[in-house]
């Protein structure tokens, strides 16, 4: 049985439980928090228990999963890739183009692989907008919105993002953008070319933004987050895609109906009439049983890592996708900080 550490259990107990669902044996759990490692050691009485991941570099696992701080994956990634060891890294690959420099030169060198934690590509309307683009039902992306939103009290969100000793706190507004850009990448297969980010608000540090993201394909990404009001039934993510001949985009619906997906193809590219139906998305099992909805991301993702690594399959986000979404982010933060003015991204596939 395949040995998969943990480090980062806030998080990580999810995807620690997830692990052992699909089939890894929990070899080890890491946390600086006593309290977090205590309560994980009750449910893994087998792991290894560490407070810092640099003790599991020789643990002797086959794999890690990072869901440790955001702005804390790129250098375990790096060092376990080094001892060829498979890394699912959360939801930031890197902070600085550096990392992610060091990031794809490690994943290329290392006889282990590199697969992004991002659970969002695999949420139920994702996966149904993605299948409509595949088969060619709406023509070519041109304009893809996406929304990743908290609808938080202002006073959590000032106490949540105001704390210096919190990543979040530490971090630009722009920098957790994977949630939504990585689902536009993933169903339209481009790269990002150019971001602006626009803040929302008047606030010095703004707690939502918009970006503005030019892709390769000449399509135009807008997406938003983080903290505003009115947030999506379907995990805080909402999705849309219009093409050069219909639209397909996730319902603005409450409940189980948000993961739903309105699809639309004009008359006039088919010759007929314009069609147009709702699709609700089928029942996922993952690890002998039925996921809900809102794990199906991660239920899916975690499955995908097992397959990597026991199976030989690609990543399900390889790490040159992972960091480029990511970097969307720190292109975002300096387009902030030259009042919206658009940054051109590194050319991330080249590398």
């Amino acid at each position: 049985m395949t040995r998969v550490m943990i480090a980062g259990l806030r998080r990580g107990l999810l995807l620690a439980r997830w692990c052992e669902r699909v089939g890894f044996e929990v070899a080890a759990v890491c946390d600086p928090d006593a309290e977090l490692l205590a309560e994980a050691a009750k449910e893994f009485p087998a792991a290894r228990t560490a407070s810092g991941w640099a003790e599991l570099l020789e643990a002797g696992a086959d794999a890690v999963v990072l869901a440790n701080d955001f702005d804390g994956h790129a250098a375990p990634a790096v060092a376990f890739l080094e001892r060829g060891i498979h890394v699912l890294s959360e939801c930031a690959a890197c902070v600085t183009e550096e990392e992610g420099r060091a990031l794809v030169a490690a994943a290329q060198a290392s006889t282990a692989t590199y697969s992004f934690a991002e659970n969002y590509v695999e949420h139920p309307h994702v996966r149904t907008i993605a299948e409509a683009l595949k088969a060619g039902e709406v023509g070519e992306a041109q304009l893809v919105e996406c929304d990743y939103l908290h609808a938080l009290p202002p006073a959590d969100v000032r106490a949540l993002a105001g704390d210096p000793a919190h990543w979040r706190g530490r971090i630009s507004p722009t920098a957790y953008c994977t949630h939504t850009l990585s689902p536009v990448l993933d169903v339209t297969g481009a790269w990002p070319v150019e971001v602006a980010a626009h803040p929302v608000g008047a606030d010095e540090r703004p707690m939502a933004v918009v970006l503005v993201t030019r892709l390769s394909t000449g399509a135009l990404a807008v997406t938003r987050q983080t903290f505003l009001q009115g947030e999506p039934d379907s995990h805080w993510s909402w999705l849309s895609v219009r093409g050069s001949e219909g639209l397909a985009e996730s319902l603005r619906a409450p409940g189980r109906d948000a993961w739903s997906v309105r699809v639309r193809r004009e008359g006039w590219a088919s010759g007929g009439e314009t069609r147009e139906e709702i699709r609700a998305p089928e029942a996922v099992h993952v690890g002998g049983g039925p996921v809900d909805p809102m794990e199906e991301g991660t239920a899916l993702v975690v499955e995908a890592f097992r397959r990597t690594v026991e199976e030989g399959e690609p990543p399900r986000v390889p790490v040159r996708a992972a960091v480029a979404a990511s970097l969307v982010g720190v292109a975002g933060a300096r387009s902030l900080a030259a009042g919206s003015a658009p940054v051109r991204m590194p050319d991330v596939a080249g590398w």
